[in-house]
């Protein structure tokens, strides 16, 4: 029945409902290349009309009654100035940067598991330390009420004893509260309860070096890739706002259908025509004279837009290196805090057991005891604690540098999500009357899970 990170990682791919809705949205960014291929396909309409005519300023027996008529349209861009053409490749671009989102959606939803699993795994070890500190010092309690009976010791050690008992019972319950907590986080992050969580497995790819991380980082972090895919888009936008100016040219063909029900003609409606048809094709080209300025605000907004984005990809780029940097040093940090608080811990218990042996003989006090003990906790708390953030810290250096996805982890838990399947799905989709099914929820509830509490398997 135990959890392990890989299972939590698994099933939050599955089921998070912050990732399905992620995947949900670069669907719709992915029909934004059909709609835009669209504008450079031909287009087919068609008129049904009936008029009765009730009422005419100069009636004659020969005048028609009633008119049914007909039409149908066909009509094809050959010439658009560009505009359509880059109009579908800024679409495919923003397909690319919307990708990169959802790796970066995705790897904000594994952190988000690393960290809430950490998280329970801490608080766990926390409320242990500290319940397993009430008891030592429930012992104490007892042990310097029956020396004070005895005349050994005096009224103001026992105070001391109790005093301290009563704050470890505080911090114990404090504790049980951070349990909870964590708890209910992981479920709202997992989608489920925990239940024994395992020790995490080693990290995969850490970097030897920060210059590798970032260098890695610059070439696969998603953030860094949309900037880049949408300053391309931008670019396209520019090319295409350009083409208001230029002529256009297209082609038609259409046919008109007229009849007259029988009712053209009065009398002689019997041996007189009835029913008209006619046709035409051509070609069409419209060229822009004057439009009040427009195509060149048009094209002087889309190249202020391009400038932003190229901005913002510089500063995406600043921020990626500084998180790397940051990450690989907290990383780096926590990997030699959990020596040295290993140490510490080490040399607490040995300075409490060496306090509890003077004490026997005369030469510590219960005060000296208790503060001993209450250091011996703090560094096995700060042991579990620099253990949490060094996991945490190496993970986050991963996600940094792009490399902390599904195919990353090696979850092999199902087929992974593909977004190009969609793409490649839809980009080419011309019938109007193509629909998928109606959405429905993919992410789970966890209306029906229990409400979370700070108990905790024994040691």
């Amino acid at each position: 029945m135990a959890d392990d990170l890989r299972e939590a990682l698994v099933l939050a791919y599955n089921t998070n409902p912050s990732l399905q809705a992620a995947r949900a949205q670069q669907r719709a960014v992915d029909e934004t290349v059909p709609i835009a291929k669209s504008a450079a396909l031909p287009s087919l309409s068609g008129t049904a009309t009936f008029t009765e005519l009730v009422k005419q300023s100069t009636p004659t027996v020969a005048s028609p009654e009633r008119v049914f008529g007909a039409s149908a349209s066909l009509g094809m861009p050959l010439y658009a100035g560009g505009g359509i053409r880059n109009s579908i490749r800024a679409a495919k671009s923003r397909v690319e940067a919307g990708q990169a989102d959802l790796r970066g959606a995705e790897t904000g939803v594994f952190s988000a598991v690393v960290a809430s699993y950490m998280d329970v795994i801490l608080a766990e070890a926390v409320v242990k330390l500290n319940r397993s500190n009430v008891g030592v010092l429930e012992v104490n309690l007892q042990a310097t009420q029956d020396r004070f009976e005895i005349g050994d010791l005096t009224r103001t050690d026992v105070a001391q004893s109790q005093a301290r008992l009563s704050l470890a019972k505080g911090q114990t319950r404090n504790a049980e509260a951070n349990l909870i907590a964590a708890r209910e986080r992981y479920i709202q992050v997992v989608g489920k309860a925990p239940v024994d969580l395992q020790a995490p497995p080693a990290l995969p790819g850490l970097p030897g070096s920060v210059e590798e991380a970032v260098t890695i980082a610059l070439d696969s972090n998603p953030d860094l890739i949309a900037a880049r895919q949408r300053s391309k888009a931008a670019g396209f936008d520019s090319d295409a706002a350009g083409a208001g100016r230029l002529p256009r040219i297209s082609v038609f063909t259409g046919a008109d259908y007229t009849d007259y029900l029988g009712t053209n003609g009065g009398p002689a409606s019997a041996v007189t025509r009835q029913g008209f048809t006619s046709a035409t094709a051509g070609v069409r080209a419209t060229i822009p004279l004057f439009q009040g300025g427009l195509p060149a605000a048009q094209k002087r907004q889309a190249q202020a837009r391009e400038g932003a984005t190229l901005e913002q990809e510089i500063a995406i780029e600043r921020e990626v290196i500084a998180s790397v940097r940051a990450a690989y040093a907290s990383w780096s940090a926590s990997s030699e805090i959990i020596a040295s608080t290993q140490s510490a811990v080490d040399a607490a218990a040995l300075s409490l057991e060496g306090v509890r042996a003077e004490n026997t003989v005369g030469n510590r006090t219960i005060l000296e005891i208790l503060n001993a003990e209450q250091e011996l906790l703090s560094a096995q708390v700060q042991l579990a604690t620099a253990k949490r953030n060094a996991y945490v810290a190496g993970f986050n250096l991963l996600a940094a540098m792009g490399k902390a996805e599904a195919r990353d982890l090696g979850l092999d838990g199902g087929t992974l999500y593909d977004p190009d399947v969609n793409y490649d799905r839809v980009r080419s989709q011309i019938w109007d009357w193509s629909t998928d099914s109606d959405p429905r929820a993919l992410g789970t509830r966890t209306v029906d899970t229990k409400p979370q509490d700070g108990s905790v398997t024994s040691q």
